[in-house]
């Protein structure tokens, strides 16, 4: 039987910065960064912040960690990811780092004592740890990575798949030339994920902290075409009031602000 073909994203975590928790957050989530690409039976995550430990634990295959940039909103969750520990089991980790070295040295920052309570390397499971490349195959899938606009430094992920293509532009912050190169990065793709953090009078107090706003990634929407936008990395302090009201201001059917549990198919 040929698996089926289909390109499908779950959202897990869509905060920025540190998780929150209460009723004004129920509908957009409190949960940090993580979204779980569905592939045929491939299972690619993006990023492992908090969201990540509501990941199904079933899955088709061994799945692939892809992680945009070591911000600790981005790894948090990855210590608790039921599938490390579980005995006979394969995970992959792909980390922006120079050498599979530098890689375990950046984890083990925050994942080994007095941190955290052991490494990830004493799991019971198989993690596999390697360098984030410029392009890569899993399966039948392509991925392309190009460096983003972030203080420290983060990837923009490009995933291809079935004649599908979503673009991972998280922690970015908006200027001319980062937002050209985007937008060619992100050409004609069917969904780009962008991190609109601010509105823009919170903004205009933030520059140079790595972040964008939901305006400026409808006008890198419009220049890379994308046919549709799904802005992510939402500010701690932004309520479900908040951000409903930013995203009814739009008015349109294909931007909408990133709601934990959703599954958007492409």
């Amino acid at each position: 039987m040929v698996p089926e073909q289909y390109l499908r994203i779950r959202v897990l975590g869509t905060r920025g910065s540190v998780p929150v928790c209460g009723d004004e957050f129920a509908l957009y989530g409190g949960s940090t960064s993580c979204y779980l690409v569905e592939a045929g039976e491939e299972r690619i995550f993006l990023d492992a912040g908090s969201g990540i430990v509501n990941a199904p634990d079933a899955l088709p295959r061994d799945p692939v960690i892809l992680l945009s940039h070591m911000h600790v909103d981005h790894l948090l969750g990855l210590g608790m990811y039921s599938r490390l520990a579980q005995p006979g089991t394969t995970t992959r980790l792909l980390v922006p780092a120079r050498s599979e070295r530098e890689a375990w040295e950046k984890l083990d920052r925050l994942y080994s004592p007095p941190l955290w309570p052991i490494r990830l390397c004493d799991y019971g499971g198989d993690l596999q740890v390697n360098t984030l490349p410029s392009f890569m195959r899993i399966g039948e899938v392509t991925v392309h990575t190009e460096l983003g606009s972030h203080p420290g430094g983060c990837r923009l992920i490009k995933i291809c798949f079935a004649g599908k293509t979503l673009v991972y532009a998280t922690d970015f912050e908006h200027d001319d030339d980062a937002c050209a190169r985007l937008a060619q990065f992100a050409g004609d793709v069917d969904l780009l994920l962008y991190d609109g953090q601010y509105d823009e009078e919170t903004y205009a107090t933030h520059r140079g902290f790595g972040h964008s706003t939901h305006v400026a990634g409808l006008e890198v929407m419009r220049s890379s075409g994308a046919r549709r936008l799904l802005i992510v990395h939402h500010d701690p302090h932004s309520t479900d009031a908040m951000l409903l009201e930013r995203e009814r201001s739009l008015g349109r059917s294909d931007v909408r602000f990133a709601r934990e549990g959703e599954v958007i198919e492409l």
